[in-house]
């Protein structure tokens, strides 16, 4: 029991049958109550045909996902404007909306796309937001993700991380009972799926390179636990760790040069942090208790891990220096007898975990300001926690109805959302960093 913390709580899963892929799909199960209104007009089209995206609903979707914005359905809208001339602001005053978004899309003769927007604000009656974006046909759903970025920065002031990508693992059976393990990325709406590697045996722990372009995860493709690192332009795979016993939890430091990772090479598990030029490696901890699951803090200094050094597993964290560690391992959670499997967010203020209370595993946010303590679910096995770029908030992974599923949750705790596969299990997500 001792040593249970080591295997991610969904590693083995349920055998399901289904077809090999599957669609993930989210459902917004609880929005922020008071969100603020706006309205998002069908934008115009200029070209033969209809449009090839309707634009205003992927853009309505990420702010309605976000939790903090309801927009106004499409059927109450009172007109159609596409240009801010076209605007009685009067008119949506009445409706009690806060802003509204009105664009038009123009077909190019070389085959691409002139997307325009203006923002406004419905209460003063001005432009909060105007663009015009260039767009290929392929590109067109992200341009419509950077309209909801520039959207939420303009209303809230924080960016946005629509336009971003997550990282998970599927697991799905045959009638043989023969599972096949995918690690998939999709954009952060859950569409546009690619699968970067498929394998009869299992994979974890995926972590995204800070440039985007790379995933570093845990492969037991030759019968044992193996650290790769994929790039995902070219599709090449190469081992960075396959030393004797665990190779486990690896996690990319923000320069994107170092890997820390949990090695028992040396016959108990320790952090060590691994140079990717040089294949250096410098060990972090030294102790007799299972040290794992390292998580870098934004600086790239010192790293939050898991040690059960105090009797049962807790949060510890070490400055990191050029050589090895540059103090002692500090204890960073006092509440409750389980708390594991760190994530930290973008700025640094609030620390992800899986916290154990009555037996059941939830994620929870440490404040490392005011140093409480928010448990933010409420199912009975919740793991892996990864922050959103922008920190407003955490995807996990949990259960329903036996089935493994993702959900996402506001570090408020007042919004949340749930991904969910038509068959097969998906876990072990990770939120990509802003694309460069």
């Amino acid at each position: 029991m001792k040593r249970r913390f080591l295997i991610p709580l969904l590693a083995l899963g349920l055998l399901l049958a289904g077809p090999a892929r599957a669609v993930l799909t989210i459902e917004i199960t609880q929005g922020v109550e008071g969100a603020s209104p706006i309205a998002i007009v069908p934008f115009g089209w200029e070209g033969q045909g209809a449009p090839p995206e309707a634009m205003h609903e992927i853009v309505a979707a990420d702010l309605q996902r976000s939790g903090f914005f309801a927009p106004l359905p499409e059927a109450d809208l009172i007109a159609r404007p596409v240009d801010p001339r076209q605007v009685n602001f009067a008119n949506w005053r009445a409706l009690n909306v806060d802003h509204l978004l009105v664009g038009r899309m123009a077909a190019l003769p070389d085959g691409t796309f002139q997307v325009q927007f203006q923002l406004l604000d419905v209460l003063k009656g001005t432009q909060l937001a105007g663009y015009s974006i260039r767009s290929r046909l392929p590109d067109l759903r992200r341009t419509a993700h950077q309209i909801s970025d520039i959207v939420y920065k303009a209303i809230t002031g924080r960016p946005g991380a629509f336009d971003t990508r997550i990282a998970y693992v599927t697991v799905t059976g045959d009638r043989k009972q023969q599972k096949t393990f995918r690690l998939a990325v999709a954009d952060a709406d859950g569409h546009n799926e690619r699968i970067v590697y498929e394998s009869s045996r299992p994979l974890m722990s995926p972590d995204w390179a800070p440039d985007g372009k790379r995933l570093a995860y845990v492969s037991f493709r030759n019968g044992r636990s193996e650290i790769y690192i994929q790039n995902l332009l070219t599709g090449q795979a190469e081992r960075v760790a396959g030393f004797p016993g665990l190779n486990s939890a690896p996690a990319f430091a923000p320069d994107g040069r170092r890997l820390a990772l949990t090695l028992s090479k040396d016959g108990n598990p320790e952090i060590y942090v691994m140079e990717l030029q040089t294949r250096r490696l410098i060990r972090i901890t030294r102790n007799f208790a299972i040290d794992t699951e390292p998580a870098w803090t934004p600086d790239g200094k010192a790293l939050v891990f898991t040690s059960d050094r105090g009797g049962s597993p807790q949060l510890y964290e070490v400055a990191v220096g050029a050589g090895g560690p540059a103090g002692r391992p500090q204890r960073l959670t006092f509440d409750g007898n389980y708390n594991a499997r760190a994530a930290v967010s973008p700025d640094g203020r609030h620390i992800a975990m899986v916290h154990r209370e009555e037996g059941r595993f939830r994620i929870a946010v440490l404040d490392r300001k005011t140093g409480r303590l928010r448990i933010l679910t409420d199912n009975r096995l919740d793991e892996s926690p990864s922050f959103a770029p922008n920190g407003s908030m955490i995807i996990y992974a949990t259960e329903d109805n036996y089935r493994g599923v993702l959900a996402a949750v506001s570090v408020d705790g007042r919004a949340r959302q749930r991904f969910r596969l038509q068959t097969g299990d998906v876990r072990e997500p990770c939120w990509s960093p802003f694309k460069r």
